[in-house]
């Protein structure tokens, strides 16, 4: 490894992974296999096979007709025409081509079909560009594209994606070299001009505030101006006359200069017409001779001198940036900040410009027709698409991405201009609540109780959980892709108070049957009462039930026949009048949780019930599939075992036990996944190995659950009940798997570092949906960490934080949903105000134009009554009622206003300015509470210049500083005012948007494949498959899009064990950047994108780049979480190797210092991982020459270790040895000459090149093991195994010997002793 190499996993009580001994073995979903055989292994074979048979990447001319007349492209025969077209426009010399096709051997080239059937197409082939005649469509798309290029299309307002959406902050992070980021660029000359004064660590503050400058991009200059205006003619549209003659549109453009032209749009291509502001006149002027062109951007090029200049200055700008950074996000929603800096909300920001009014027209004709599609249409006949071939499936499953992104970004569209009553309904006459929408060939309607049908399940919250629950379950469905079976596309948006539901038109559901004749085709038509069966359903809905683990069951209607069914009663099969198959409502795809509703819901409430013992709001809590999951492969395990045992008692087994271990290399899991399992996997959700390495056969084994018992159905006869209680009790035994061995053991995990420890409300949401637990349970979670570990004291805190989020948004809901929007802003401002502005004004009063009130009369203006005594109350209540979690009486004084509001503003979609928001007083300011992790207690913390190490010390003057709470800071403080929040401080509202897209099946395949072949030291292969699937992610979904960004990640790891430290560290900045611009600048997995970039760049010899990234992913870390997190360790313990790594030995102590204090919090000073790092932190005591703490510090981990773990074990043997090594140099040090003895101290002692390592931070959920994939030699002992003799050896030979013999590689103490 590099100079600084340190393994920190102990420190952060992150247990190593023990060696397999059975290496050769592959797990593919829990079932064992032969690698060399493995199905997913050979299918991702095959298809590189497949696809490097007609791959064949060579370079074609291009003819052009213009300057530069020739270019090379590369292309591949696999590659459609589309593709080549696209980078020829692309290209700087082509910018102007649009309206064109290719010709090869003078035969015209299909836009739309493949380049493999171009016939005689090779290496070396000419390809012509001919121009064609302009539509006027495609003169439309040429003026928006030209528009774009040349910097003249401005600032877009847009009524989807917010403020800054899909910012990135990389490039400013650190001075990467041009627009190559440090992945290409080798920064040794930055880190060697770095000074103890200057590195990018320096003067930071553990315990300080978070800054808001963190989260905004540093002011730019803006872009040189090309053209002063470019926009449509008043003279727009041309008359008949002239449109016969080939006119298409009309055109304005006022140059640099000054001077305006009014240009003619032409079938044959752009001039300057002799129309005057007051003057028709479309023919062409005679002068100058050259003001005419088949391409706008050449017309305009010969009109204004300056332009050709200014636009090579536009290019040599745009061309310094990340091109990441600046490629539009098309293929996922980007992020929206819920910070955004002043300068580009004001009004000084909004500069005139009358073609953006006119895009509409550009974009979609003059009767908005273009825009209009068929979605329903669209979607199944993508999904109807081949897939026999490798090609077939890239194909299919890119254009299903694109059309999901499409859809989803229309419904969107659609949901805010509904939300906001700009759609007119459909059935105005109904209540608001069961109104129904159309807009853009989209169904749009309420997630409310709009007709009655979950009255006796919650009504309106049980309807809003439903339709959360539909998508969910359509995205399962999507995820099966099982031919025939159809599903609509589907979202639900979180917009201004409400949740709408957006779908695709089913053709046919409108449709009026006759009376007797039911209105859908297969399971309940009202309710439980009427039932409809049909076979020609049966056949695909049981591949749904068996691939979710539903059980066929009966059901009985009203009249007591029995129904049998393949899914839940409330799943529904309509035939749609297309002659497909759909599936409905999938929100009952799982049973219900049975002891939650058991313990709170009655069917019958009693109405003066205490508020703690009220009824759950609804009756649609249903478990997870995450639970039924592993709980069903609990039971496969226990049945595997079973027959095992049954087989060691059968004599035909003895006589077959050769056979049966001879056979066992020549069975592959492609077997075991079509009906046999090996049992040699010892994890819970697999199955535990036999020795004889025995097979048993899966295919009688079946576990599955029937999702409507608990429901009011009625079994008719003995046996039927018999059956439907087995059932009910399979149900409740899920149920109670959750409760007696999931949550504990989750529990286990965080108390003693086993996992990544959650950052903020959305990974610990993640991390509990992980592991099948229901965000319900939070409260549990919470009430579970009565504990002095301060590990689960920083859990509770922050399953508190969640709650009061949830608990407030589902306040401020309540009084948003039925407001305009012009007092949207108000609301919301004066409900913050009342709960985390009350220490700076504590009887806040909501700000609302009277003459609003005046013009909506009938708005519910309830929450100018709300007072911050109501709103706690009020809060209170539905955390009680919603998590069963009591708050303690001062939960108001503990919250973090930070922390909180940033999660409030990403709950509620608010972008708010980024300004000093004063939550206190000035008087009131409280101590810093640097330790963050407890309630009410301020524990030493130890600051950047002074540490005890052991000695003691004299008391000092308590620190003074922040609020418990970092305070978000700006540079230059804002004036106080009246209120914390002001209506305008909330700047826009943007829709929460949860889609059903499914995920590539076959780029995951690919990932997968490379992994096992990675754990199969079949590296050649794996690092195809890996650069494979790479390819296969990019292609189907674009690259700016989430789940690259978290590809880029894992491949990047991946990559880092594999020693391939400069592919790691590109791929890594690619994940940073997409990450913050599809995920969010301050999100967990951005924030651990960037600790892990740092790693590799610093393992690339880059390390003021990883330090300028540590820092960064440090001030994010404060923002949403605060100081000390628990998981820091790791990170603290890297910068301090970085520093060591520079020569910075003073620096570096501290960070060592400040790791050390935390995880005596955290692990208790007399735990390993704490020994562990006194031990580290005596290394650095000795190299910052503080030879008396070094003692202090080694001796507290030589009597931790002997305590522990014995006085036989290495890592005790090893602490003695170097207590008495630095006692003996202390000692030496006294008594001879201070200089030179000091020199031999500095070298003598602990060397970084040797002793100390980096270590991946873990990613929320998962250990260090899995976050480095499991794949490669791992070290991960934190202590040196040789003595000072030999390091001062080392030293004074220059360290030749030790270079060639690299020191043996240790394991976790924590391990070891087991």
């Amino acid at each position: 490894m590099g100079e600084a190499d340190c393994d920190v996993n102990t420190a952060n009580g992150h247990k190593g992974t023990p060696t397999s001994q059975d290496d050769d073995k592959v797990y593919v979903n829990g079932v064992e296999g032969n690698g060399e055989n493995g199905s997913v292994t050979r299918q991702a074979e095959s298809a590189i096979k497949e696809e490097h048979n007609i791959e064949n990447i060579f370079h074609v001319s291009i003819i052009l007709p213009h300057q530069p007349y020739n270019i090379q492209i590369p292309v591949s025969l696999q590659g459609q025409v589309q593709d080549l077209r696209s980078s020829i426009v692309e290209q700087p010399g082509t910018f102007q081509y649009t309206c064109f096709h290719l010709e090869h051997n003078g035969q015209r080239i299909n836009d739309f079909t493949e380049l493999s059937d171009v016939k005689g197409l090779a290496a070396g082939s000419e390809i012509r560009l001919v121009e064609d005649p302009y539509t006027e469509r495609e003169a439309r798309m040429h003026v928006v594209r030209i528009r774009e290029i040349i910097g003249a299309a401005g600032n877009r307002i847009d009524t989807v994606q917010g403020i800054q959406a899909g910012r990135s902050l990389h490039e400013f992070v650190s001075p990467w070299s041009g627009s190559e980021a440090a992945s290409t660029t080798k920064h040794k000359s930055a880190s060697s001009n770095l000074t103890a004064d200057a590195n990018p660590l320096t003067h930071f503050d553990f315990d300080g505030p978070a800054s808001i400058q963190t989260l905004l991009p540093p002011t730019q200059d803006s872009l040189p101006k090309t053209i002063k205006s470019l926009c449509v003619s008043p003279w727009n549209p041309p008359p008949p006359l002239f449109r016969q003659k080939g006119d298409l549109l009309y055109l304005q453009l006022t140059t640099n200069e000054g001077e305006q032209f009014q240009i003619t749009s032409h079938v044959s291509g752009f001039f300057v017409n002799r129309s005057s502001n007051s003057r028709f006149d479309p023919m062409p002027k005679t002068t100058p001779k050259t003001a005419t062109a088949h391409s706008l951007l050449t017309l305009i090029q010969s009109l204004s001198p300056s332009f050709s200049g200014t636009f090579n200055a536009v290019l040599e700008t745009n061309n310094k940036r990340d091109p990441l950074a600046t490629f539009q996000v098309t293929s996922a929603i980007p992020s929206n900040p819920w910070l955004v800096s002043a300068p580009d909300i004001s009004a000084a920001a909004h500069q005139p410009d009358i073609s953006r009014s006119q895009e509409t027209y550009l974009l979609s004709g003059v009767d908005n027709t273009e825009t209009l599609r068929d979605w329903n249409e669209e979607i199944q006949s993508t999904r109807e698409l081949p897939r026999e071939t490798v090609q077939d499936r890239v194909f299919r499953e890119r254009l299903i991405a694109k059309i999901f992104s499409e859809f989803n970004d229309a419904a969107t569209r659609g949901a805010a201009l509904v939300a906001r009553g700009e759609v007119a309904p459909l059935n105005p006459t109904e209540s608001k609540d069961a109104q129904i929408f159309v807009y853009n060939n989209i169904f749009y309607s309420f997630g409310a109780d709009g007709v009655g049908t979950f009255t006796s399940e919650g009504g309106d919250e049980a309807a809003r959980v439903a339709v959360g629950k539909d998508v969910a379950g359509v995205r399962s469905v999507n995820q099966l892709d099982i031919p025939g079976l159809a599903t609509p596309g589907t979202i639900i948006v979180d917009y201004l108070g409400r949740r709408l539901v957006a779908q695709s038109i089913v053709p046919g559901i409108f449709k009026q049957r006759e009376p007797d004749e039911p209105q859908v085709d297969y399971g309940g038509v009202e309710g439980k009462d009427v039932v409809a069966d049909n076979e020609a359903f049966v056949s695909t809905f049981s591949q749904v039930s068996k691939a979710l683990k539903v059980k066929r069951h009966p059901v009985w209607d009203k009249e007591g026949k029995k129904h049998m069914l393949e899914g839940s009663v409330e799943t529904k099969g309509l035939l749609g009048t297309d002659g497909r198959k759909y599936i409905l409502d999938l929100y009952r795809l799982a049973p219900l949780d049975i002891s939650w509703l058991d313990a709170y819901w009655t069917d019958t409430p009693c109405p003066n019930q205490k508020p703690q013992e009220r009824n759950y709001p609804h009756r649609m809590s249903v478990l997870r599939p995450e639970i039924i999951e592993a709980y069903w492969r609990l039971k496969m395990s226990e049945y595997v075992k079973s027959e095992l045992g049954k087989r060691k008692n059968s004599p035909e087994e003895v006589s077959n036990s050769k056979d049966s271990e001879s056979s066992k290399k020549a069975t592959s899991p492609e077997d075991a996944l079509t009906g046999t399992v090996s049992a040699s996997v010892t994890k819970p959700d697999s199955v535990e190995a036999p020795k004889d390495g025995g097979r048993v056969d899966i295919s009688a084994f079946s576990y599955l659950l029937n999702p409507d018992v608990f429901c009011g159905q009625a079994p008719q006869t003995a046996e039927e009940r018999e059956d439907w209680t087995n059932d009910e009790k399979d149900v409740r035994a899920v149920a109670d798997y959750l409760h007696q061995s999931i949550i504990p053991e989750l529990m286990h995990d965080l108390k003693e570092g086993e996992v990544g420890f959650p950052m903020d409300g959305q990974s610990l949401s993640r991390l509990m949906h992980k592991r099948g637990i229901n965000i319900r349970y939070v409260g549990k979670l919470a009430s579970l960490t009565e504990t002095e570990s301060p590990r689960l004291q920083a859990l509770k805190r922050l399953a508190e934080q969640e709650m009061v989020a949830r608990a407030f948004k589902h306040v401020a809901n309540r009084y948003v949903k039925d407001l305009p929007l012009v007092m949207a802003t108000a609301c919301l401002a004066h409900l913050l105000n009342c709960l985390l502005g009350t220490n700076f004004n504590s009887s806040p009063k909501p700000q609302l134009d009277e003459d609003l009130q005046y013009w909506y009369k009938e708005a519910d203006l309830s929450f100018t009554e709300v007072t911050p005594k109501t709103l706690h109350t009020d809060i209170e209540m539905q955390t009680q009622l919603r998590y069963r979690y009591t708050l303690e009486s001062t939960w108001v004084s503990n919250i973090r206003p930070a922390q909180l509001l940033r999660e409030i503003a990403l709950k509620l979609g608010l972008q708010l300015v980024a300004k000093d928001y004063q939550f206190t007083t000035a008087r009131d300011q409280r101590p810093a509470d640097e330790s963050q992790l407890t309630n009410g207690t301020t524990p030493k913390s130890l600051t950047n210049d002074a540490s005890t190490n052991g000695a003691p010390t004299k008391k000092k003057k308590k620190r003074t500083g922040g609020d418990s709470s970092p305070t978000l800071s700006n540079a230059t403080a804002a004036s106080s005012p009246a209120l914390t929040f002001l209506a305008d401080d909330i700047v826009n509202i943007v829709p929460v948007v949860k889609d059903s897209s499914s995920k590539s099946v076959l780029a995951e395949e690919a990932l997968e494949a490379g992994r096992i072949s990675m754990m199969q030291n079949q590296k050649e292969l794996g690092q195809e498959l890996l650069l494979e699937s790479l390819s296969l992610y990019e292609q189907i979904y674009g690259i700016l899009h989430p789940e690259v960004a978290r590809v880029y990640h894992q491949l990047a790891m991946l990559y880092y064990n594999m020693e391939e430290k400069d592919a790691a560290v590109e791929l890594a900045h690619k994940a940073v950047v997409i990450s913050e611009r599809t995920i969010g600048i301050d999100a967990d997995e951005t924030i651990l994108s960037y600790l892990n970039l740092s790693l590799f760049e610093h393992a690339n010899n880059n390390t003021a780049v990883a330090l300028a990234c540590m820092r960064h992913a440090l001030e994010l870390w404060k923002i949403i979480y605060g100081s000390n997190h628990p998981d820091c360790i790791t990170t603290f313990n890297n910068a301090a190797v970085m520093l060591q790594h520079l020569k910075f030995f003073h620096e570096s102590r501290v960070w060592f210092e400040k790791s050390h204090a935390i995880s005596e919090q955290m692990s208790g000073k007399g735990s390993i991982n704490t020994a562990t790092l006194a031990f580290q932190l005596a290394q650095a005591l000795a190299l910052d020459q503080d030879h008396k703490g070094a003692v202090n510090r080694m001796r507290e981990a030589y009597s931790t270790f002997h305590h522990k773990l014995g006085a036989e074990d290495r890592n005790t043997k090893e602490a003695d040895s170097w207590l008495d090594q630095l006692t003996m140099n202390a000692v030496s040090i006294a008594k001879h000459a201070k200089d030179v003895q000091a020199q031999r101290v500095r070298r003598a002692l602990f060397t970084p090149r040797v002793t100390l390592r980096t270590q991946p931070q873990a990613a929320v959920g998962r250990s260090s093991a899995e976050s480095l994939a499991g794949h490669g030699p791992q070290t991960s002992g934190a202590l040196d195994n040789r003595s000072i003799d030999e390091l001062m050896r080392y030293i004074e030979s220059s360290g030749d010997a030790a270079r060639k013999t690299p020191p043996r590689k240790r394991k976790n103490p924590r391990t070891r002793r087991i």
